[in-house]
């Protein structure tokens, strides 16, 4: 499933950020790649390391925790400290598909179901930078305003194109979700919504209730504790 998060940060979350992220000391993306990426990754990110990281990260996880329609859509479990990049100068990530388990510590790691990039830079301050999500439905480009995000499968082939001009910086971090199956996540999330829709319209309290409870049943059989 692929879905736009709107405004997960607000203008001055996005110009808080910025400010601190102009003094950081970038480094190369190479040091969180493997050998596949880095045939294709040329980029910068914030040092896994770095307080910045783990401060603006924090923030991040925070803003996510606020909008409802980040966990109706994700079912998360566990959540990547989210990371920091910038695209500037031609620098690019051609296509790749993202590492199926990552470490969350030396005793924990994480199933990756669900990627996740929350940009920082609007599509007016740079040229190029898409992000090229491909699905058996074709090639679907993302470029949205800052301080929004998109989700998509983590078993996506994706790239970044080219940034010619100016530069775009983004966070991305990547879930396990409680629900494994990305189609059974989004039957989830769509009678989610309408459950919603239809409680707003003050529809049969009756048949929302019969609907929730379809709901909870579904996530109880296909849910990963």
């Amino acid at each position: 499933m692929l879905l736009h998060i709107p405004q997960v940060l607000t203008a001055r979350d996005v110009a808080e950020f910025r400010r601190r992220l102009e003094a950081a000391d970038w480094a190369s993306g190479l040091e969180t790649v493997g050998a596949q990426g880095a045939r294709v990754k040329r980029n910068e990110q914030l040092p896994d390391a770095s307080p910045l990281r783990a401060e603006l990260g924090q923030a991040v996880l925070a803003a996510l925790k606020r909008t409802p329609l980040f966990f109706a859509a994700a079912l998360p479990r566990k959540i990547l400290p989210p990371r920091f990049n910038r695209y500037a100068g031609g620098s690019e990530y051609g296509f790749h598909v993202d590492g199926a388990v990552m470490s969350l510590s030396e005793e924990e790691q994480l199933r990756s179901d669900i990627s996740c990039t929350l940009f920082l830079s609007d599509p007016q301050e740079y040229d190029g930078g898409r992000l090229i999500i491909s699905d058996t439905y074709g090639d679907h480009e993302v470029a949205l305003p800052a301080g929004d995000a998109v989700l998509y499968p983590s078993s996506s082939l994706h790239r970044v194109e080219p940034v010619t001009r100016g530069e775009r910086i983004a966070s991305f971090l990547w879930v396990q979700s409680l629900v494994r199956d990305d189609r059974h996540r989004r039957m989830l999330f769509e009678l989610d919504t309408s459950i919603q829709k239809l409680t707003l319209d003050e529809a049969d309290p009756d048949a929302v209730l019969q609907l929730t409870c379809v709901y909870h049943n579904l996530l109880r059989l296909w849910s990963e504790t």
